[in-house]
């Protein structure tokens, strides 16, 4: 293997940096399987690792990227052999071993899922940690008893990575989705990914939230925290559930027990960063099939790698829109 290009961020003299470099297989980190990266993807917790603005990364320096899929080189693990198609998210990919953000990455066998029949290595990336995390939630509110019959369903966060697979993947299973939004120029975006209703974050007065207010959903999955989170549960229908997946507006919640012990609502806690087998092989099977979305290719666009310093601040600043695919040695 010749000396290969990664993006690796580094802290000095308590500043984060973040710049292409090359490396060799000697600096790869431990691991069963060495893979040859086709692509990875951009979610909120790799703008904050790259640029410093959250502590995310526990181990520097460490190539970034929280996400890859690509091909098996080598491996020490008899469940893969070289050539085979393979995705490797979470867990520690990223933040204390080494990403998805170089031409070649070494994981743990037990992090690595065989590429689901029906997927290609790009639209896995399409997917990534956002669609997998998005597809746990459904399939955990499911078994706590959601159903389309139960009533309207409430995506915040919509338009972001999740927030988008989110309302996607509701309404292809027939759920009447209402798409929760700070941003009025979404609308006819979320709406064309199945969204019955789009409503704005403005609309609502968070500053009196109610211990017990109007019943409104059946189910909710919360990209924000805080506030929001609180309303929502403040406004759940009897027996209603809700997936808690994001922070990105606070990791407070200020609420009462009223809405769990006098309506029977549940908080489902979403942990895709861990989360092993059979869950994992599982949600990437059902990405797939029957949880794929509809739009997915709609709400995706593809950068080369050398762009990928210039993304970062959309999704600080909150105008990242979709899913973003970076073109590690894809193309």
């Amino acid at each position: 293997m010749t000396p290969f290009k990664a993006y690796l961020i580094d802290e000095k003299e308590g500043v984060t940096r973040s710049d292409f470099v090359t490396v060799d297989e000697s600096q790869l980190d431990p691991g069963e399987v060495t893979i040859k990266v086709a692509y990875s993807s951009v979610n909120f917790k790799d703008a904050l690792a790259a640029t410093g603005a959250g502590r995310i990364i526990r181990r520097y320096p460490c190539v970034g990227g929280i996400d890859l899929s690509g091909t098996v080189e080598a491996s020490s693990d008899p469940r893969f052999q070289a050539g085979d198609a393979v995705i490797a998210t979470s867990f520690d990919i990223g933040v204390a071993h080494h990403g998805g953000y170089a031409e070649y990455a070494r994981v743990p066998a037990k992090w690595v899922v065989p590429l689901p029949k029906g997927l290609s290595l790009y639209e896995s990336m399409a997917l990534g940690t956002a669609g997998f995390t998005a597809a746990l939630g459904v399939v955990r509110m499911e078994e706590n008893g959601l159903d389309p019959t139960r009533g309207p369903v409430l995506v915040s966060g919509a338009s972001g990575g999740v927030g988008s697979l989110a309302v996607d993947m509701l309404a292809r299973r027939g759920y009447q989705v209402t798409a929760l939004t700070g941003k009025a120029s979404e609308a006819e975006y979320l709406a064309g990914l199945g969204a019955t209703k789009v409503t704005l974050r403005s609309t609502i007065d968070l500053s009196r939230i109610r211990p017990l207010d109007k019943t409104l959903w059946a189910g909710a999955v919360d990209n924000l925290g805080g506030e929001v989170l609180a309303w929502i549960a403040s406004t759940m229908k009897q027996g209603g559930t809700i997936a808690s997946i994001g922070l990105a507006a606070s990791p407070s919640l200020n609420t009462t027990v009223m809405p769990f012990i006098l309506r029977g609502a549940c908080l489902l806690g979403i942990d895709s960063g861990y989360i092993g087998e059979p869950y994992r092989t599982g949600i990437w099977q059902r990405l797939a099939s029957d949880l794929r979305p509809q739009h997915l290719h709609t709400m995706t666009r593809s950068i080369a790698f050398d762009d990928l310093p210039g993304v970062f601040d959309d999704y600080l600043k909150g105008r990242a829109h979709g899913r973003v695919v970076v073109d590690i040695c894809g193309a």
